[in-house]
């Protein structure tokens, strides 16, 4: 089947758009407002932009009103947000946390989830404590790309990574363990997936690239003085 968004049909009875692009890492985002409210929601437009320096971005569609959600108004505010990891066991609170409701009221007290704060961004940020693994953010940018009324519009927010917490015990030999974390995915329509597999594969050719596929920043500067060594005595 072949068919043009927003000119032809698709013919069938879901849209399929955003089941073609899975999985989908969950971008939990929490903000505090200017008035101190903290907020809480899950973006599935989410992914890690580059890794040295660290950096994550998400995007943010308009409300049902078409008006710009509490958590873009809340970073471009405030300077800072966090991110904190969707895990199977939290998979309720996320799903909670996801309902739209006024901007004076606290998505972690509805979803029942308890707090913890950052610690090295300029204004303190709530943390879901229950979540194995949460970045703290410096905003960066918006790039907001207007499309169709109300919802299609969208915030772009990029943010720099620069607190990481990690609980020990999900780690194995040193490394975070998905099978302990049990992170859940955006799929298509109303379903989601979680990690039941993982296997390796090795990228062939210069060890940098496989560096940069685990983002080791500082073995990649190794490898290119290494290499620039090894080249300069030929």
């Amino acid at each position: 089947m072949f068919y043009n968004p927003g000119a032809t049909s698709h013919g069938l009875p879901y849209d399929p758009f955003k089941a073609c692009v899975v999985p989908r890492a969950i971008g939990w985002i929490s903000s505090v407002s200017e008035k101190g409210v903290a907020n809480l929601a899950p973006f599935s437009q989410f992914t890690n932009v580059s890794f040295d320096p660290p950096m994550v971005m998400f995007s943010c569609n308009q409300t049902l009103d078409g008006l710009r959600k509490d958590t873009v108004n809340n970073i471009e505010k405030t300077g800072v947000f966090c991110w904190q990891l969707c895990t199977y066991d939290l998979r309720e609170a996320v799903n909670r946390s996801a309902e739209a409701i006024p901007p004076e009221e606290d998505e972690f007290t509805s979803a029942g989830l308890q707090k913890t704060w950052s610690k090295s961004l300029s204004i303190p940020v709530p943390m879901v404590r229950e979540s194995p693994v949460r970045f703290e953010c410096e905003y960066m940018q918006t790039v907001r790309l207007p499309r169709n009324p109300p919802m299609g519009s969208a915030d772009v927010i990029f943010g720099r990574v620069v607190g990481v917490h990690i609980d020990e015990g999900v780690l194995t030999n040193g490394r975070i363990d998905v099978m302990k974390t049990k992170p859940i995915a955006r799929l298509g329509y109303l379903e989601y997936g979680v990690i039941g597999e993982v296997f390796e594969m090795v990228i062939p050719g210069d060890e940098r690239l496989q560096l940069g596929l685990v983002g080791d920043a500082d073995g990649i500067r190794e490898a290119t003085k290494r290499l620039a060594c090894e080249n300069g005595h030929k």
